[in-house]
């Protein structure tokens, strides 16, 4: 369970946890042992489940052969191979300490004074909402962290603990999977309107680059895939789908003809250090505008938006974005970061970072009551001003796991879309033109099992 605990202001969650619960394992092709008459052709394989492979060549390929019998013959015998079975690296949560330390913010707090005057009327007519947020934040993390605390799910930072911390290697991004989504815009298979979904199958299959960028891939099996692409191995978790694409080739998705009961939206919104910086790309509101929400929604969708805190991207979502979708506003919600000792990653009164985030809810169509898996009760409605607490990754725009939080609010399997995102989930499809970002084999790591 990715909820350590669950109060009346929200949820402490484990987002490690819940990546590592999914049991990335991958199975091992039995290897004939001792035959003297096993063909040269024979390679050794990878498996996908107990008892199928798979193999990986230079381009993004995966096969899975046929099911292996045991040979009747008792001088071919095979050799089990343990399963290698992968976790995220729990380094990459190591958050000991502030991002900012209070004497910092101080003293970038004084070296603005300047700029805050220029800025006093519309600082003063966003102080009271900020103020409610700050207080809401404030009093109800409290109560979490306590939580927390009691229960040894956070610790307190003891004496130099942080200095003996060896610094972390990132994974080089040597497969630039946006890149890759502009220039599949130029295969010719990008402008065919019927492409059928790519299911992985046990049975024979390969996927070439131009399947995985042209059309949904879906894992329907209840064993984690591997796959290469551009030299690069990605994990896939088992019943996930996902389209490896940019805004302008969402077509595939479309194409489904699925529609989905929840949509978590993590927007590429433009701001001032996204613009004077390459590394990331940005949408303007009318790309966002243009998203083909309505088309995937289903009755009663819930629609989750991801939002920075600039004022000017929450009005936007609230008096344009989601009255251009027919979405009702239900509820605002805040995604707080803490230290794995309990302490805000940046100052709570911090006029540049803050160490929260918000979640914009709502509804789409006609709001009726769902059952949920006991006949005898209701969807529960969805409370205003909760928080999510946790230790965030240090991986940029790695977001919390929403699907436990958001399970009660849903009717009983309910197909769930994440849009923008970079990493997959099982029972959900993800799209975005860097989807398999932290699907990477380098997040992970490979434990040593017993045979």
């Amino acid at each position: 369970m990715s909820v350590v605990h669950q109060l009346l202001p929200g949820w402490l969650l484990d987002h490690l946890s819940f990546i590592n619960k999914i049991n990335y394992q991958l199975y091992q092709h039995p290897k004939p042992c001792c035959n003297k008459n096993e063909s040269a052709s024979s390679v050794h394989l990878d498996c996908l489940q107990k008892d199928s492979a798979s193999s990986f060549g230079a381009s993004a390929t995966l096969i899975a052969p046929d099911s292996i019998t045991k040979p009747e013959n008792e001088d071919s015998r095979n050799c089990e191979l343990p399963p290698k079975k992968y976790v995220f690296r729990s380094e990459l949560f190591n958050v000991t300490k502030p991002y900012i330390t209070p004497a910092v913010h101080n003293k970038c707090q004084q070296s603005n004074e300047k700029e805050d005057l220029l800025n006093g009327v519309k600082k003063e007519i966003s102080s009271s909402i900020i103020g409610k947020i700050r207080e809401l934040i404030l009093d109800g993390s409290l109560k979490l962290i306590q939580e927390g605390l009691k229960s040894g799910f956070l610790y307190p930072l003891f004496e130099n603990q942080d200095k003996c911390n060896e610094p972390i290697t990132l994974p080089l991004d040597t497969c630039n999977l946006s890149g890759l989504c502009e220039m599949a815009k130029h295969l010719p298979s990008m402008n065919e309107m019927e492409l059928q979904t790519l299911q992985l199958r046990e049975d024979d299959m390969t996927v070439t680059e131009q399947d995985l960028f042209s059309r949904v891939v879906e894992n329907n099996s209840n064993f984690t895939k591997m796959i290469t692409l551009m030299g690069q191995k990605y994990l896939l978790p088992p019943k996930c789908s996902f389209l490896l694409s940019d805004i302008s080739c969402i077509q595939p998705l479309l194409n489904c003809r699925k529609t989905f009961d929840v949509i978590v939206i993590d927007p590429p919104w433009q701001n001032k250090s996204v613009k004077r910086s390459n590394r990331y790309s940005y949408l303007s509101p009318l790309q966002i505008k243009q998203i083909p929400i309505p088309k995937l929604a289903a009755p009663n969708c819930l629609v989750v938006t991801w939002v920075t805190n600039r004022q000017k991207h929450l009005r936007f979502i609230k008096e344009e974005l989601y009255p251009s979708w027919s979405v009702e506003i239900i509820a605002e919600w805040h995604w707080v970061k803490i230290t794995s000792s309990g302490e805000f990653v940046f100052p709570l009164d911090s006029p540049h970072k803050k160490p929260y985030e918000g979640l914009i809810l709502g509804r789409i169509g006609e709001q009726t009551t769902l059952p949920l898996r006991n006949t005898d009760t209701k969807v529960l409605p969805i409370p205003d001003h909760k928080l999510i607490v946790s230790v965030p990754c240090i991986l940029h725009s790695h977001k919390p796991p929403l699907a436990e939080v958001l399970k009660d609010y849903i009717k009983p399997g309910g197909k769930c879309l994440e849009m923008f995102a970079r990493n997959l989930q099982p029972g959900w499809t993800s799209w975005g033109n860097e989807v398999l970002k932290f699907q990477h084999v380098d997040y992970f790591v490979a434990l040593k099992s017993g045979c």
